[in-house]
């Protein structure tokens, strides 16, 4: 039995579309949160007292980490319809793998900024970089324990690519690809301003 069994079997199709309705009721939701900090990022910029700093490296970094991540999402599941066991394994692996690796490639961020005295409470740009920054990270975990638990399920138990398998597989995938356009959309407004 898998770690987390969170469908039924015998999951009717409405049920399937419920999920995924649910899925993108989320994702709008995490939408309208982004779009509230941004927004106010814009009210409060104009207001004065602002300090202008260049983003860290690292935030570039840890994008193509995410990219990579998506990549071999995607991979993973379009292998697992494929019925391609092998190449699901080595797919969902890399996934989580630099899954992972943007959450560390973050905090190296933040660690980056501290060492050059960019302290969350210097100013209000740092601390909106900061809370950007960090409320996306915590999306991301959450993407990264449908991941791991994806990536447990993968090898500890048999492989069975049956249509409950695949969607379980298709809304992990849809969460990912999205917190992956978030943090682009996140990092290309903050070079913007």
């Amino acid at each position: 039995m898998p770690i987390v069994q969170i469908f039924h079997k015998d999951l009717p199709p409405d049920k399937i579309q419920a999920y995924k309705f649910a899925l993108w009721i989320g994702m709008a939701s995490i939408i309208m949160f982004f779009a509230a900090i941004t927004s106010a990022y814009l009210v409060r910029k104009p207001v004065g007292n602002w300090y202008e700093f260049k983003l860290p490296v690292q935030f570039f970094y840890s994008t193509i980490l995410i990219v990579l991540s998506s990549v071999f999402i995607e991979d993973a599941y379009r292998s697992i319809k494929a019925k391609s066991e092998a190449r699901y394994k080595r797919a969902i692996f890399l996934a989580t793998s630099f899954g992972v690796s943007f959450i560390i490639m973050q905090i190296i961020s933040w660690k980056a900024m501290v060492a050059t005295g960019l302290f969350i409470d210097l100013n209000v740009s740092v601390s909106f970089l900061y809370v950007i920054s960090g409320f996306h990270a915590l999306h991301v975990i959450g993407g990264l324990v449908a991941l791991l638990i994806s990536l447990l399920n993968a090898f500890l138990y048999e492989f069975k690519p049956d249509p409950l398998r695949i969607l379980k597989s298709d809304l992990v995938r849809q969460y990912w690809h999205f917190v992956g356009i978030l943090w682009i959309y996140l990092l290309v407004f903050l070079i913007l301003q």
